[in-house]
């Protein structure tokens, strides 16, 4: 049996997955509220190992391991800590004192490929996201979580979450609103066939 992959991503109305540095948004757009947290704490609450990107990773570890953004003891970021990881990178030399992560070198697919096929727990990956675009492309991807706060950041927007995806027919599966604005939608990729004429 194969083991499901998730690609978790946050993103803005308009798409994008991060922000400048002139942009005063703060975590999560400055849209957190308590159903959006205990949401994540749900989901991660049980068994998974994460995959991430480097550059990923370096932001994700930056954060949890200084304890200085307040948002990184929400209890779902705290569970996240507790899983072990794998790093797909030619680069990283450590993995910065994140407790249970390992660094894999190759190539992503061949690699998320293995895992799926070896792994007792279901995958999740955040961001990350040339690398699952790259794995959605590879068929990869089982799911694709995308979290939509309710702001438009056409000005400071950075990191445009599908900018340069291949085409994809989405099928949703599951579709909520959390604390009144924010939207949690589910899909399953198949990547779109175009017929010739």
């Amino acid at each position: 049996m194969t083991a499901e992959y998730t690609w978790d991503v946050f993103a803005t109305l308009d798409g994008y997955g991060s922000y400048s540095a002139d942009g005063d948004w703060g975590g999560y757009w400055s849209k957190q509220g308590p159903e959006l947290l205990e949401r994540r704490a749900e989901q991660f609450g049980t068994p998974q190992r994460l995959i991430y990107g480097a550059t990923t990773f370096r932001e994700v570890a930056d954060i949890m391991l200084s304890g200085h953004d307040p948002n990184s003891f929400d209890e779902w970021n705290v569970r996240l800590m507790r899983m072990p990881a794998t790093v797909i990178s030619s680069t990283l030399e450590d993995t910065g004192g994140w407790p249970d992560a390992t660094i894999e070198r190759g190539d992503a697919v061949q690699i998320v490929r293995r895992i799926k096929k070896e792994s007792p727990v279901p995958l999740r990956s955040q961001a990350s996201l040339s690398l699952n675009r790259a794995l959605m492309a590879a068929g990869l991807v089982d799911r694709l979580q995308l979290t939509i706060f309710p702001v438009i950041s056409g000005r400071t927007g950075t990191s445009p979450v599908l900018r340069g995806a291949e085409d994809f027919d989405l099928e949703l599966l599951e579709a909520r609103t959390l604390d009144g604005r924010t939207q949690e939608l589910v899909y399953r990729p198949t990547r779109h066939v175009h017929s010739r004429p």
